[in-house]
């Protein structure tokens, strides 16, 4: 039947019709959903990953397990949101700009500027992979999108929609190209956007920046407790006279001597009120109760030219600098410290299109991160690796433990031949890890580990044999879930994983159920243990004797739970 022609529609239909028009969207963000084959492709098969052992990364064993993950980032998403729901600490991406210069495709096709669904096409691109990753976020958690002009208006409109309008934490702009770009047809464009997002409202935690050396050598002095710089404890300009805040004018009295401070009037004590240089009457930043808590060490006393005292407050490094919404620094030059890094690390020229700067990607991660010390930092565009390699570099300045979860495709990048997961992405973490040299230079390794994976698929259809097929080759889903790589037993009927704090235990015959325990009986620590079935069991009875170590579930069944959300 003709769209919008209802003449001969039947009843069933235009009922249908009066519901999904009364559904519509009154006011927001709207565009023609295009379908997309990867999408498609889980309504037969369900993704899973396998791994590829001859790429692990391992020098570190004190160290976790970062993951890489080769494949379409919207399967990648489907597996992380069984594996990891709820985990993610901050997911940093710089998605397809949109840009109609080839550098994107949709189903397997270049999306050009004369595409007359461009925009339509990626914004349901997008809305499927941020739904998706919605979900990983903890409550406390946040994500920060890279973009530029050509989608800034229609991206922030849509993460309004999937992450609330109330979780918009800021948009930052960053001069990465401080050149401009000469091609431009009216001005040079040199900046591009950093969109942020909280996944809870009033549960994220923003960081400060790290102090530059310029900014720390404006705290010259120190005491035992920080840097700091002094400010006259005076107040001028505004609100700053005794008749705005009566409660702030008071005297402070001081004995030289003894370098006491006072309130109170005191014997052989100096009065100190704050005058200004034409002897007019101001106010102190500090109430009386404040000075008491803070005199004897956050106040300094000097005496002036006129051999008057002045009194001033210690200005201390408070942690760094809160982010401000324009950055401009020769360090996000994303020339300098993108394309020609990833050329010196890789030894190879035009290897990867538009590589981000290390330094502005290391700023981002660390509003998310800094305090957190143990955070799981998400990139599933992850095109050449600049976000674990960010990651590794913030650990080696405080001696951090976050992990880092990259998945990026295996396209070829630039028609130079050089596939994005296996010849950029991999080798460039390889690299950072494990060193390398540059000409006379060597660079060190900064340590760690990597698990790498692919995508793969099994059948749709929840048939029997589909089930068990599914769990067979889940192994890898689970240990990523549960952090558990290192083997301990390998049965054809179940297998064991040791992690850092915990065991996995995989069963795949509720017959060697008895044989598993046994296997435990001596091992004094909390399992995870995933026991095959075909329905929903519990199998609580036949582990009633080990319930305070064990934590059970059933699988395909969990699996399938989470696939039959994101696929309904």
């Amino acid at each position: 039947m003709a769209k919008n022609d209802y003449k001969n529609w039947s009843k069933d239909d235009l009922v249908k019709e009066v519901d999904r028009l009364r559904k519509r969207k009154k006011y927001g963000l709207v565009w023609e959903d295009k379908p997309e084959d990867v999408v498609e492709q889980c309504k037969t098969e369900l993704p899973i990953l396998d791994e590829v052992e001859d790429k692990e990364i391992k020098t570190d064993p004190d160290k976790p397990a970062n993951l890489l993950i080769e494949g379409d980032n919207y399967h990648a998403l489907s597996v992380l949101n069984y594996t990891h729901k709820g985990k993610v600490d901050v997911i940093y991406i710089d998605p397809p700009y949109n840009t109609g210069n080839k550098s994107w495709k949709y189903n397997n096709h270049y999306v050009d500027k004369e595409d007359s669904f461009r925009h339509s096409k990626w914004l349901s691109f997008m809305a499927k992979r941020l739904e998706l990753s919605k979900h990983l976020l903890k409550d406390s958690g946040m994500i920060i999108v890279t973009v530029d002009d050509y989608e800034i208006g229609s991206l922030r409109l849509l993460m309004d929609e999937i992450f609330g309008e109330q979780n918009r934490l800021g948009l930052v702009t960053i001069m990465h190209n401080p050149r401009g770009r000469s091609d431009d047809l009216y001005f040079a464009s040199s900046h591009e956007y950093a969109l942020a997002y909280g996944r809870r409202q009033g549960k994220t935690t923003t960081y400060k920046l790290r102090l530059t050396e310029e900014q720390e050598e404006n705290f010259p002095l120190e005491d035992e407790v920080s840097r700091y710089r002094l400010l006259p404890l005076k107040r001028t300009g505004s609100n700053s006279t005794p008749n705005e805040r009566p409660n702030l004018f008071y005297s402070i009295f001081y004995k030289p001597e003894t370098n006491e401070i006072s309130i109170g009037e005191k014997k052989d004590f100096v009065e100190i009120i704050p005058l200004d240089s034409n002897g007019e009457k101001r106010v102190w930043r500090w109430g009386k109760e404040t000075l008491k808590e803070r005199k004897d060490t956050e106040i300094v006393v000097k005496k002036g030219r006129n051999y008057e005292y002045a009194v001033y407050a210690k200005d201390r490094v408070k942690g760094g600098r809160k982010p401000k919404t324009v950055w401009v620094d020769p360090k996000y030059d994303a020339s300098s410290h993108g394309t020609l890094l990833l050329q010196k690390i890789l030894g190879k020229r035009k290897t990867f299109d538009y590589p981000k700067s290390l330094y502005a990607v290391k700023d981002i991660l660390e509003i998310g991160v800094r305090g957190k010390k143990e955070a799981l930092i998400l990139d599933f565009f992850a095109g050449s690796g600049t976000t674990g390699h960010a990651v590794m570099e913030l650990n080696k300045e405080d001696g951090g433990n976050r992990k880092f979860i990259l998945s990026t495709n295996n396209e070829d990048n630039n028609g130079e031949g050089l596939k994005i997961a296996t010849d950029i992405c991999h080798p460039r973490i390889k690299r950072v890890i494990e060193g390398y040299k540059t000409g006379k230079e060597k660079v060190e390794g900064l340590g760690g580990n990597l698990k790498y994976f692919h995508t793969s698929f099994v059948p749709a259809d929840p048939t029997d044999k589909n089930k068990t097929e599914l769990t067979e080759k889940a192994t890898e889903m689970l240990c990523v879930r549960e952090d558990t790589f290192e083997p301990m037993k390998d049965e054809e009927k179940f297998k064991i994983f040791k992690g850092k704090d915990h065991y996995t235990g995989i069963i795949f015959d509720q017959l060697a159920i008895d044989d598993f325990k046994k296997a435990i009986a001596k091992i004094d620590s909390p399992f995870s243990v995933y026991v095959f079935s075909l329905g929903d069991d519990t199998f609580d009875d036949e582990f009633a004797d080990v319930k305070d170590k064990v934590t059970l579930s059933p699988i395909p069944e969990a699996i399938l739970r989470v696939y039959r959300r994101i696929f309904k």
